[in-house]
């Protein structure tokens, strides 16, 4: 369509032809539909669902990247392993039979309390630091790897068995690492219904 050529209509009443778009406006209206126009978000593709989709804000994004950042899982891991050994050590300490000696029959309350406690902490401090460790390792694995599956979690089991037991020695530390790493990849296969 040329320059000069402008859109019309036949005029109802006198069969006369009315200009609809000028040239110019014919020029605009190409230019919109032709160019290659930058359009914020352009190719963000939406699935049609049954609900509404929203689209995510800066603010959004950035707390959904701080809670899946590694040092808020491990410190995640931390407090909840925390929580955990204690309910365990206190279930631990409040089984634990109490054998009275000659000079000291009978425990006080007092004392009992005091068991609880150390039990209690004990093994929230034992938890929390295998967490801590397990699912900073993991994470990292996770990340560096780039892949979610088996390998990540066997990984950091042996790592971490490897360091909790290396306090003890060599051969602890190995044994340590073994084990981790069997008990972590038997966990993720039954997690995962399979390899």
């Amino acid at each position: 369509m040329s320059a000069e050529a402008a859109i019309t209509s036949p005029s109802a009443e006198d069969g006369s032809r009315r200009t609809l778009f000028t040239p110019q406006e014919i020029d605009q209206i190409a230019r919109f539909l032709v160019a290659n126009q930058r359009r914020e978000r352009e190719n963000v593709i939406i699935p049609r669902t049954f609900v509404p989709v929203v689209i995510k804000g800066k603010e959004e994004k950035a707390v959904e990247a701080m809670f899946e950042s590694c040092p808020f899982k491990a410190v995640l891991s931390l407090m909840a392993g925390f929580v955990l050994g204690g309910g365990i050590g206190l279930f631990a300490a409040s089984v634990t039979p109490t054998i009275p000696t000659a000079e000291k029959p009978t425990q006080s309350a007092r004392e009992v309390l005091r068991e609880l406690k150390v039990s209690t902490l004990s093994y929230g401090k034992n938890f929390a630091a295998i967490g801590f460790l397990f699912s900073g390792i993991e994470c990292g694995i996770e990340s560096y790897r780039g892949k979610s599956d088996w390998k990540n979690g066997t990984y950091a089991g042996g790592v971490t068995g490897g360091l909790l037991g290396i306090r003890a020695g060599v051969k602890a530390g190995v044994l340590g690492a073994c084990g981790f790493a069997v008990f972590s990849f038997a966990i993720d296969y039954y997690m995962r219904g399979g390899i």
